[in-house]
């Protein structure tokens, strides 16, 4: 008698490389003690270390407070929170957005995943660019999708187009762009993006198959160095555009964004009804009533970015002047340096035992590199330094020992 409890998709979701070093980072590593230890300093993930502000607290209280009988009942979209997101992506992208081309969704977590079972059949291939969001493959996989995997160019964080154009096979059905990108910071210049458009027209002619393009922007409003974002979705109409705010109002756990048609997208009336079919057939992928209430309210914070650019500015110099090798994030709130070990586990143990917590790039698929969060406080970050420096020396020192 067969008495697997699991399914083979599942099984196979799980085993993923992703979540492997994932269980593996914040299961079994000791993580989730060590960092609330008194003098750990913990730079992993994007959480928020500062407390946040009375104004968003206050939002949120204000839309938990009943105005008629049915405020807690099921919400597909809000349309005073429609209306306020459209109007920001229109104001933030240039692009004549609809209403109607604009999905609520609970993060954009659940907008890629809506977007990559709207047009990806199973068996279908999905490219992406590595060191990617550590979740991409999972959701792939969950999907019936088959993950593609290339390297961006290691040197400028670029996309590697040349890369991409060589992995598309006729099985490819989408091509995923993060930018500005978690983890290097890089936002992907004009030029580049339209190259990439051009190849992707192409193929699709070629193959006899349209290829669509998904286009991540958790971090599109956090750019730095008054820097303009351009989005993928501006120069290939086949595109889909997911959003989350939980990065721009450092609340990960609030969940609520959004999927956006773009209005030069062909025949898009036809995809509505199928988005809003996916998300009530996926489990109510809508965001809670009370997140919908408050977006309006929401769409009104600034994301600090003065604070977030010193941040980064006092960071990076800092650890520049210690010998590492740092490319300088365009936008999002981490850091991507080199490793100065090969190993990159290595040195993020090396840290580990100076109380300074990272992420090894093997977790994004990039040996060679670790992240650095830039959501710790900067008391967090210039108490780091010495650490850093310290972790420094000794990766000379094991360095000089295995030359000898």
């Amino acid at each position: 008698m067969d008495e697997n409890h699991i399914s083979e998709r599942v099984a196979t979701v799980a085993a993923a490389t992703p979540f492997q070093l994932l269980f593996e980072f914040y299961r079994r590593s000791g993580y989730q003690e060590r960092r609330h230890q008194p003098g750990v300093l913990d730079f992993t993930f994007g959480d928020p270390h500062d407390p946040p502000s009375t104004a968003y607290v206050e939002i949120l209280r204000e839309a938990l407070v009943p105005q008629h009988e049915l405020w807690f009942a099921y919400r597909i979209g809000d349309p005073k929170a429609i209306e306020a997101a459209t109007e920001s992506l229109r104001r933030h992208t240039g692009l004549p957005f609809e209403a109607d081309d604009l999905h609520l969704t609970t993060g954009g977590f659940t907008a890629i995943s809506v977007a990559l079972k709207l047009v990806g059949d199973p068996g279908d291939e999905v490219v992406y660019s590595l060191p990617p969001w550590f979740l991409y493959e999972p959701i792939l996989l969950e999907a019936g999708l088959v993950p593609v995997k290339v390297s961006i160019d290691r040197t400028t964080f670029d996309l590697d187009l040349d890369a991409i154009a060589a992995a598309i096979t006729p099985r490819t059905r989408i091509v995923i762009v993060n930018s500005p990108n978690n983890p290097t910071g890089r936002i992907y210049p004009v030029e580049t993006l339209q190259r990439l458009a051009a190849l992707l027209e192409e193929a699709s002619e070629r193959n006899g198959r349209r290829i669509y393009l998904i286009s991540d922007e958790a971090y599109n409003r956090i750019v730095f160095d008054g820097a303009r974002f351009h989005t993928p979705v501006e120069f290939y109409p086949w595109s889909f555009l997911a959003y989350s705010y939980g990065k721009t109002l450092l609340s990960p756990g609030e969940r609520i964004g959004y999927l956006a048609v773009p209005p030069t997208m062909p025949d898009r009336t036809a995809l509505r009804d199928a988005i809003e079919a996916l998300q009530i057939s996926g489990g109510w992928l809508f965001p809670n009533a009370s997140m919908q209430y408050a977006l309006p309210q929401l769409e009104t914070l600034a994301f600090d970015i003065p604070l977030f650019q010193r941040k980064r500015d006092v960071m990076v110099e800092a650890l520049v002047g210690m010998g590492y090798r740092v490319n300088v994030p365009e936008g999002t709130f981490y850091l991507f340096p080199e490793s100065p070990l090969p190993d990159d586990a290595e040195f993020a143990a090396i840290l580990d035992r100076e109380n300074v917590l990272v992420l090894p790039g093997r977790m994004f698929e990039t040996p060679g590199f670790f992240r650095i969060s830039l959501t710790a406080t900067m008391e967090t970050i210039e108490a780091s330094l010495p650490r850093f420096e310290a972790a420094m020396a000794r990766a000379r020192e094991l360095a000089v020992g295995a030359a000898r």
